[in-house]
């Protein structure tokens, strides 16, 4: 049983994102929905990949910022492109794997091979990989193994 749990705060739009990363991510579903009359939901329980998250649709008085964000470790090149695909669909991609969706909520979409690179004991070839990192907006493994190996 998960202890603790996101609990995100959406302006209007709680079904629309509901529905939107359930979409994206696997082994993810809707659990639950508390629906106003016209059938917007109000509250609601979502998994995404194994992990559960509160929703709210608690109108405009609080507003996402980077100072939370999401993170998500993928295991190829493949699975970045694709969550920074369809995460950053109408929304704003930034630097160094942190994008934007298109309800404001921060994400860091991160190859494991980021922290396994920039953790090697020769510092020269773990600053050569966080100075590669820091000129992408999406985060590229080939690259990042480049810099490693040209270190």
């Amino acid at each position: 049983m998960q202890k603790i749990t996101p609990f995100l705060w959406f302006d209007g739009r709680a079904g629309e994102a509901a529905a939107f990363y359930t979409a994206i991510f696997k082994n993810s579903k809707i659990v639950n929905a508390s629906t106003l009359p016209d059938g917007k939901m109000i509250t609601g329980t979502i998994v995404l990949d194994g992990q559960e998250f509160m929703l709210l649709d608690g109108g405009p008085m609080f507003k996402f910022t980077e100072a939370i964000s999401l993170f998500v470790k993928c295991e190829t090149q493949e699975e970045v492109d694709e969550l920074w695909e369809k995460l950053s669909e109408g929304g704003q991609p930034s630097r160094c794997g942190w994008l934007k969706d298109k309800f404001g909520l921060s994400w860091q979409i991160v190859p494991n091979a980021l922290g396994r690179l920039m953790g090697d004991p020769d510092r020269k070839k773990a600053q050569a990989v966080m100075a590669a990192m820091m000129q992408m907006g999406k985060i590229e493994i080939a690259k990042l193994q480049e810099a490693y190996d040209n270190a």
